[in-house]
């Protein structure tokens, strides 16, 4: 006959369930800047690569990289990563 209240292998199973399920969170977001706040020539070497597009958008990466979004008329979005010294690390 079978005992009631036996969890037989749920006993070792659900309390790694519990724990796992309380170790995810989101990463830190990258804080924004305002574009006014930009170094003129990031903003010409965007514009000079994207000229249709409108950028709205500056993350500061914790490496110090900078990336800048924006949209075409179109809808589609671009992004440019800059190093501190304004080279492009990589378009999209």
């Amino acid at each position: 006959m079978r005992r009631i209240g036996r969890l037989g292998p749920w006993t070792a199973i659900l309390p790694a369930i519990v724990v796992l399920a309380g170790c995810g969170s989101k990463p830190a977001a990258a804080p924004s800047v305002a574009i006014e706040d930009l170094p003129p020539a990031f903003v010409q070497t965007a514009k000079q690569r994207f000229p249709r597009v409108k950028f709205d958008e500056v993350f500061r990466k914790p490496d110090g990289t900078l990336e800048i979004r924006g949209r075409e008329k179109n809808g589609k979005i671009r992004e440019l990563q800059l190093r501190p010294d304004g080279t492009i690390i990589e378009l999209e």
